[in-house]
């Protein structure tokens, strides 16, 4: 898995880290944790997942049905959760990194002493 990860995928891992879950809990879970920025389509998802479980990072932890519906629960591997944990770390420096020199930036500047200007062949 390439990094840095995609939003969307990232947000996935981030969901899935609280426990395993099923589809719309992971699109309602996605749109929570993005604040409505966010919005998985079902094909999206799946196709998400399925690649995420090709990477190893994700699993199906079980399937049932409910309403004669089924419904699939899955859950990070221990390979998703190394690399959601290395991703954070990877984006926390880089909001120390960027709120650092934004602090930097708005910090008062501190005044200097207006310089003398001497002339040449004079006596100051």
């Amino acid at each position: 898995m390439k990094t840095p990860l995609q939003e969307p995928t990232f947000l996935i891992l981030t969901a899935l880290a609280k426990g395993p879950m099923h589809g719309y809990g992971l699109i309602l879970e996605v749109t929570e944790l993005s604040q409505g920025r966010l919005s998985l389509r079902p094909g999206t998802l799946y196709g998400s997942l399925d690649r995420l479980a090709d990477d190893g990072l994700v699993t199906l932890d079980r399937s049932e049905i409910i309403d004669g519906r089924a419904r699939k629960y899955y859950r990070l591997t221990d390979q998703g959760t190394t690399l959601l944990r290395t991703e954070t770390e990877r984006m926390r420096r880089a909001v120390e990194a960027a709120t650092s020199r934004l602090d930097a930036a708005r910090a008062p500047r501190p005044a200097t002493a207006p310089t003398r200007t001497r002339l040449a062949g004079g006596l100051a």
